[in-house]
């Protein structure tokens, strides 16, 4: 089977400081870090971490050449992400003491890639494939048409959340990842409640509280697992949603990928980066092993 991540590339840069600033508040950064991010680039690895056959589909600037190159690294294959001339899609990231952040994002090459990449990216794939998307990209309605049309599965992680945006693409997807307070929105927003979205089904991310996957006539609720410590919550959602597409794609069973999933987050928020804080499938193993036995 193959996985297809139409998703964004970004340059990450991560201040690190004691607090994050209020309006008109100036601040020291104690240390700044720069790396691959980005929901594309973040799930993509996670998911192949998680033993899935990955290949993404989007864009850099001539900026970006060593992001994608860090894909690639990983064992994503790139052949289908584009160098465009415009910047590559960035992140300005401020890191508190606690883990918790506050983002600002620049959308890049990541804004304009070409429908006929997301179409060529797709050749060959058929039924029992799947596609991933977010909403940090142009080319969701056609990536999710085509995707279609070929029978793949699709998985929508509905983020950066808004919910008129993620109303109009629930047609085109089977399944919808939010977590608790976007997924109240949307329902607001519908008039419906969570078990009516019109999706095959719904996954409910609640940190550290777990997870809840609603659809197909089953309710199954994953717990979280205890995270060693939290330093940094920058893509530990990525994580979770790019780990299940991943562990579905080995062939995992739903409530064992989910299970999985929520492993990977909780080790990812005990660690620095977006996508440099993602664990391997051995550390996940070991994590959970461990933490069964006591």
């Amino acid at each position: 089977m193959t996985l297809v991540n139409v998703g964004s590339i970004n340059i990450d840069r991560v201040y690190v400081v004691d607090h994050i600033p209020a309006p008109g508040e100036t601040i020291a950064a104690a240390e700044l870090e720069e790396g691959l991010g980005g929901k594309g680039a973040n799930q993509s690895i996670a998911a192949v971490r998680a033993g899935g056959r990955v290949r993404h589909v989007g864009a850099v600037g001539p900026d970006g050449g060593w992001a994608a190159g860090r894909l690639a690294e990983e064992g994503v294959d790139i052949g289908h992400v584009v160098t465009l001339d415009r910047p590559t899609g960035h992140a300005v990231i401020a890191l508190d003491r606690g883990g918790e952040n506050a983002i600002i994002i620049h959308a890049g090459a990541n804004g304009a890639v070409p429908a006929g990449a997301v179409r060529e990216g797709m050749r060959g794939c058929g039924a029992g494939d799947r596609l991933i998307l977010q909403n940090e990209i142009n080319a969701n309605e056609i990536a999710a048409g085509e995707a279609r049309r070929r029978g793949m599965e699709i998985i929508y992680s509905a983020a950066p959340f808004v919910a008129e945006d993620a109303a109009q693409m629930l047609p085109l997807v089977d399944v919808v990842v939010v977590n608790e307070i976007e997924a109240a929105q949307l329902a607001a927003h519908l008039g419906l409640a969570i078990e009516e979205l019109p999706v095959r089904a719904v996954l409910v991310t609640k940190g550290a509280k777990g997870a809840v996957w609603i659809g197909q006539g089953r309710r199954i609720e994953v717990p979280a697992w205890p995270a060693p410590r939290v330093v940094d919550t920058t893509g530990a959602g990525d994580c979770f949603t790019g780990w299940l597409a991943g562990a579905l794609d080995r062939g995992c069973a739903l409530e064992e990928a989910l299970t999985e999933a929520s492993a990977a987050a909780a080790l990812k928020v005990s660690r620095k980066g977006a996508a440099a804080g993602i664990p391997t499938r051995e550390e996940v193993e070991t994590f959970m092993r461990d933490a069964r036995q006591g």
